[in-house]
This record gives C-alpha cells, sequence and structure tokens, in this order.
C-alpha cells in the first residue's frame, strides 16, 4: 500500500512538492549520514524526521521513500509519522511559520479576527506560505494555554491576548529580526514523557512552581546526577544536585531507560543542542541544553 491510497491521493505529488534537483542530490548525500545517527525504533524514527525538518525545512517524499527504504519500516507507518506531529511538514514552509489558536477559549476571544487580519495583512489564508517565502500560516484547534487567549505562536513563542490590532506590529517585529517585548509571556503546565521508553519523567515529589518538576539525569563537568525543570512553559527554574555553571552545556539522559535525550536538532539561538520530549496528549517540547539560554520550542498538536 501506497501513501497515495492511504490519502486518497493518485500521485504523490500532490502529497507533497517535488524538491529541486539541488535538494535531491542532497537528500541521497545527507539521509544516510542522518540515519547513521539513529536506530531505528519508532521513537528513533520520529527523531529522523526531526533532523530531515530541521536540514531541508520540511519532509521532502524522496526523504521519506529513502527513511522506509533503509530501515525496513512501511511507507505507510513512516507516513503516519510525519502527519501526526505538527511540527512535520509535507510541503516546504515559509521562514518564519505562525499558528494561531481558533480553540473555543480562543475564538470567543477574538481569534476569528486576529486570523483574519493575519491572512490580509499576508495576502494569504491559513495553510499556505507567502510567494516570497517568509511566512507560513496555520491555525491550531488548541495550543494548551486556553486562560491567555488568543494565542498566537511565531516560531515556537507563544504569544498571549493577541489583539486584531497588534497584528501589523508583530509581524514588522518579526520581519526586522526581534519579537516584541512587552507581550505577556505564557506561562502553562504540561506534562512529558521520554521520547525513547514513553515512561513519564513527572516527579510529583517534588514541586517547582507548585507543580510536579521534570526529572532527567544529566551529565555535566565530569559529574553525574539529577536536574528538576520546572513543568510551566515560559518558566526557567531548575533544581539539581549542585550548581550547574552558566554557559556550560550539560548532556540529558532519561532516569529511567538511561538514553540520551538529544535528537541532533541546534538550538537557534547559541548552536547548542536541544533536547527533546514528548508531551502528553500529543506533541513535543525541545529545550536547550545551554545552561542560561531560554530557548523553548513547543508544537502541541
Amino acid at each position: 500500500m501506497s501513501i497515495c491510497e492511504v490519502t486518497g491521493k493518485t500521485d504523490f505529488s500532490e502529497v507533497a512538492s517535488l524538491p529541486s534537483e539541488q535538494d535531491q542530490d542532497s537528500i541521497c548525500r545527507e539521509i544516510p549520514a542522518i540515519l547513521a545517527k539513529h536506530r531505528g525504533g519508532r521513537a528513533e524514527i520520529i527523531a529522523v524526521l526531526e533532523d530531515i525538518q530541521a536540514r531541508f525545512g520540511y519532509l521532502p517524499e524522496k526523504a521519506l521513500r529513502m527513511v522506509s527504504e533503509r530501515t525496513g519500516r512501511s511507507l505507510v507507518d513512516i507516513y503516519g509519522m510525519a502527519t501526526f506531529y505538527r511540527l512535520f511538514s509535507l510541503e516546504p514552509r515559509g521562514k518564519h511559520l505562525i499558528c494561531a489558536c481558533m480553540g473555543t477559549a480562543c475564538h470567543v476571544r477574538g481569534a476569528a479576527g486576529v486570523v483574519d487580519e493575519l491572512e490580509k495583512q499576508l495576502g494569504i489564508a491559513a495553510g499556505e506560505t507567502t510567494s516570497d517565502g517568509q511566512f507560513s500560516l496555520e491555525t491550531a484547534n488548541c495550543l494548551g494555554a486556553c486562560a491567555l487567549g488568543p494565542i498566537v505562536v511565531v516560531d515556537g513563542r507563544y504569544f498571549s491576548k493577541v489583539r486584531r490590532r497588534k497584528v501589523r506590529a508583530l509581524l514588522d517585529s518579526v520581519e526586522q529580526g526581534f519579537l516584541p517585548t512587552e507581550v505577556e509571556r505564557a506561562l502553562f503546565p504540561v506534562q512529558v514523557s521520554c521520547p525513547h521508553c514513553n515512561h513519564s519523567l513527572m516527579d510529583s515529589q517534588y514541586d517547582i512552581d507548585n507543580r510536579p518538576s521534570i526529572r532527567v539525569s544529566v551529565l555535566a563537568d565530569g559529574r553525574q546526577g539529577r536536574l528538576r525543570l520546572s513543568s510551566l512553559f515560559g518558566s526557567y527554574q531548575i533544581a539539581s544536585d549542585w550548581e550547574i555553571p552558566r554557559q556550560s552545556v550539560p548532556r540529558f539522559f532519561c532516569p529511567h531507560c538511561h538514553e540520551e535525550l538529544v535528537n541532533g536538532s541546534l538550538c537557534p539561538v547559541c548552536e547548542a543542542p536541544l533536547v527533546p520530549l514528548i508531551v502528553l496528549g500529543g506533541g513535543t517540547i525541545q529545550f536547550c541544553s545551554r545552561r542560561g539560554c531560554e530557548k523553548h520550542l513547543l508544537d502541541l498538536i
């Protein structure tokens, strides 16, 4: 069975855009190297797809077929994973990804007007990319921060209580290379598990920010111990067995299966490795491993 049969498409090119000849050459060169970093389990396939998405900005058809052929996993299975998580795209996305929540809580606070203004200012409809490749616009049924709606996410950063009149200023700031500081940072809880063994990483015996913390093992400065992080997205409170120096780059491990929490993606701010976790209910969260860097990326489905 092919992807076309699963989706009802008669031509794969209707599902994913065909890569350029240059991209096809890059795919042939780079996919084997990406696969060599991973072992082929389901969680590792997700990490492979994350690496491909980070390299090409989307998941080209040729890349999916190569992953299927070289791992022995069915193309249907690969496609299912590629379409389950919102962070993956079968079409090239713009340089900046904007996602507006249209869930009930955001809708009653004016989310429809915010989306209308985004579409007007960008000259595209939700689900499209601007002709210059700068912006892609998406909507979601819920982004997990209902009390702070309307929510708009720009390049992984949450903006709360967005109003129609603020849309133009937000887009201008993105185009100029910075995001406004006056927008309130969203704080909401997440529950996470290991991407390898799927065991919960929540520690109900140790609270941070009055909520169960996230417990991982950490290796830094030749020492190994426990590290607990706040489960509030947007909070950077931690507790560790010893003081981890700022600007150091520790390695993170699951305390249950002891696999390293790494997927090959790098922080867009400081280029340290990102630490991936699975969000309960669907989605992923990645945070920068460099002590003191506050970059978080969250993708909920």
